[in-house]
């Protein structure tokens, strides 16, 4: 075909056409369709449609709908060859590629606008086609590249993935992903009536959760089609209402893959990737958190109808995502699925003064070069479309720190993508929120770039809350200033107490139970010898090491459990707890559980039932008087008008106590006290305003129903003996 060749003109594919054959295999491939089905599968020859196929545009990339057919677009920056690769809906088993894809080789002369080669094909299907790419480009791996035509890839864009059905099925371990679409569902029904929660920052309540985890377990009581899924999540959102958190935090819910761990010999080949920090594609939903292994398409539609109950529910909808490196591994150990193979000198950042090897900031082997143009555009894209067309709430970003670091890894002041994500137009309503470390040692907790929008989760939090409570010396001054929003970290640039997310616990590290029942981690189970996980968790074991019946042990750490819960649900800032906290879920002492798809980290269910009268109830009143009380969600730092400070001798290393009270604008002041002696300690307490006296709503020493009394009891007197280890919240009413 002559370059010159309108783009209006079409090349027929039709087994009837014989004129044409010639023409078309010159200019899309070595062979055309009709031998290639003659070839590979002659009994599907008869039954496979003519195509007309156009040069086909460059945007939007990925599959898309267009007035003359399905348009394929993808970005490759120095590939010197593509190849689309189709899987018709006849050609059976969506696990398996029999060899039997149609391949159309690409003309740069025709189907290429700068570094965007796209076709389009008339009168294709609509849905149940997989589609990839074969790719092909320099060899030279000194200089970044990491091309192989042999391997058939994901579309970055693709907008959904197709794999395994089942999650976890070591009989379809090594299935191929590939992209799918679906033009022919309706547009999903979000209601008349739909509206977003936008509940403001300061009041939000975080749920920190792993989608699968919360229902795979069989004390769920669900039907087992359901169990681990989206649709299992629906099913539970009454717990999380009598809880009283507003927004759930999921653990990556986009495609990942789970065996990632079991795809060569390795000490960790016996694990299953169950968190979900290992993506392989930026825009699909994980498919295997369909309900009845129903695929992509259900995926899609019932991550949706998760997101919609959830919102009628006032929950708030934040994803986990994970820009800072994807599934592909390493060059010791690569797994090319997509960006590896379409462009990796783009993709990802490499050491061109080092043989042009991966530079490692995560921790997991590759680095997305997140500040290249173009994959900032992609990350930008993918952010947009979950918004858009899956009106999630927020976003917080794993390792964001690697999102501050150009394409040689160095630290950037002002980051594009950062800058980015906070001024973009469809993204303003979203929470942002940064994990401000990464694995390379950028620790920007207090520091990370903002613009005025991004939170970020308070390490600095974590581990002074975690000291003091435990009891070590020294500690009350790191304590006061985290309680009342770390104005240290925060108070400059603009930003405010809910900028800080405070928490003592998240997915990776100890539970709350295991917090206060481990000295040291236990990890064998994960294969690596005990050397994974932070050494550093600040734990306190309470005189045992791990379960033990002994019943003074046993209440001391539900009381520290109670203590660490009232601490964080009184601070300024965004308080976040982790899924199984409100019924002391253990690990038995492993802080990097994320290769366990069993009880390990499954919600247990009927743990929950039977601690409903004590552990669980204090936990959940406890929620719902901190959204009861705005004394607690201040929208700026305390001033000397907002808290009184009872303390004398700050300079006091060996004080454990300390107590303030914070005061209401109508005169219901709130006193709170924490003793971390091993000692009564015996209080004076304050004056109550005038025509009010003091209830007490908390006292963590006391056992259930009156640990939390939402009412108040009255009789308060001048002094209270604050018991060891423990805490006390008194109302003036």
């Amino acid at each position: 075909m002559d370059p010159m060749t309108s783009m209006n003109e079409v090349v027929i594919f039709d087994e009837h056409v014989s004129r044409d054959k010639q023409r078309t295999a010159n200019v899309y491939g070595r062979r055309s369709p009709e031998r290639v089905l003659e070839e590979e599968a002659p009994e599907m020859a008869e039954t496979t449609p003519s195509f007309k196929i156009f040069p086909g545009q460059a945007f939007p990339l990925g599959a898309s709908e267009v007035d003359n057919g399905i348009n394929f677009a993808i970005f490759s920056q120095h590939a010197t060859a593509v190849t689309l690769c189709l899987s018709l809906p006849q050609r059976g088993e969506i696990n398996k590629l029999d060899g039997g894809m149609i391949e159309f080789s690409l003309d740069p002369r025709l189907n290429k606008t700068g570094d965007i080669w796209h076709i389009c094909i008339e009168d294709f299907p609509r849905s149940n086609v997989l589609y990839g790419y074969r790719i092909d480009g320099p060899k030279n791996w000194d200089e970044g590249h990491r091309f192989d035509y042999k391997n058939v890839l994901i579309d970055p864009y693709a907008k959904l993935v197709e794999g395994q059905r089942t999650f976890g099925d070591p009989m379809h371990k090594l299935s191929k992903f590939l992209g799918t679409y679906d033009f022919d569902s309706l547009p999903f029904d979000w209601g008349d009536d739909y509206k977003f929660p936008n509940i403001p920052e300061k009041d939000l309540v975080i749920y920190e959760m792993n989608v699968r985890a919360f229902t795979a377990d069989e004390s769920s009581c669900l039907d087992q089609n359901i169990c681990g899924t989206y649709t299992g999540l629906i099913e539970k959102i009454p717990h999380l209402l009598e809880l009283g958190i507003n927004a759930v935090e999921l653990l990556p819910v986009f495609e990942f893959d789970e065996f990632e761990f079991q795809r060569r010999p390795n000490p960790r080949d016996h694990m299953i990737n169950t968190w979900g920090y290992s993506t392989i594609n930026f825009f699909a939903p994980m498919s295997r958190y369909a309900s009845g292994s129903g695929g992509a398409v259900c995926a899609s539609r019932e991550f949706k109808e998760m997101v919609k109950a959830l919102h009628e529910a006032g929950i708030e909808v934040i994803l986990d995502v994970v820009y800072n490196h994807t599934n592909e591994a390493d060059d010791k150990h690569p797994y090319t699925t997509s960006f590896r193979g379409i462009d990796n000198k783009v993709y990802y950042m490499v050491d061109l003064n080092n043989r042009g090897q991966l530079l490692n900031f995560s921790g997991c082997g590759n680095t997305l070069n997140c500040n290249h143009p173009v994959v900032m555009e992609f990350i930008l894209d993918s952010l947009r479309h979950w918004v858009v067309e899956y009106h999630v709430d927020g976003f917080r970003f794993d390792l964001a720190s690697v999102l501050c670091r150009g394409s040689d890894g160095s630290p950037l002041d002002a980051p594009p993508l950062v800058r980015a994500i906070a001024k973009d137009a469809t993204l303003l309503r979203c929470k942002i929120i940064a994990e401000p470390w990464d694995c390379g040692g950028l620790y920007l907790v207090g520091s990370f770039p903002n613009w005025d929008r991004w939170a970020e989760w308070n390490g600095r939090y974590r581990d002074d809350l975690r000291i003091f409570i435990k009891g070590d010396t020294g500690m009350k001054g790191a304590f006061a200033t985290r309680v009342s929003g770390s104005a240290d970290l925060y108070c400059k640039n603009k930003r405010k107490p809910y900028h800080s997310v405070n928490f003592v616990i998240a997915h990776d590290g100890f539970t709350l139970r295991d917090l206060v029942s481990y000295n040291f981690k236990h990890n064998e189970a994960n294969g690596e010898g005990g050397n994974d996980g932070s050494n550093d968790n600040f734990s306190w074991n309470c005189g045992f090491e791990g379960e033990t019946d002994n019943a003074g042990i046993v209440a001391l750490r539900f009381r520290q459990m109670k203590n660490f819960h009232l601490a964080l649900m009184i601070s300024q800032g965004i308080p976040m707890m982790l899924m199984g906290d409100e019924y002391g879920h253990t690990r038995y002492g492993n802080n990097n559980s994320y290769g366990h798809d069993t009880a390990l980290n499954n919600f247990q269910w009927q743990q929950l039932s039977s601690r409903k009268s004590d552990h669980f109830r204090f936990f959940s009143e406890v929620i719902h008087y901190r959204r009861k009380h705005q004394v607690f969600c201040h929208e700026n730092f305390l001033t000397k008008r907002d808290v009184t400070w009872h303390e004398d001798n700050w300079d006091n290393p060996e004080s454990k106590f300390l107590a303030f009270t914070l005061h209401e604008k109508n005169g219901g002041d709130i006193y709170l006290a924490f003793n971390a002696h091993d000692f009564l300690v015996k209080v004076s307490i304050p004056p109550a305003p005038p025509a009010r006296r003091w209830f007490r709503v908390v006292d963590t020493n006391l056992g259930s129903p009156d640990d939390f009394v939402g009412q108040g009891v009255p009789g308060i007197g001048a002094t209270y003996n604050v018991a060891p280890y423990s805490s006390i919240l008194l109302e003036a009413k």
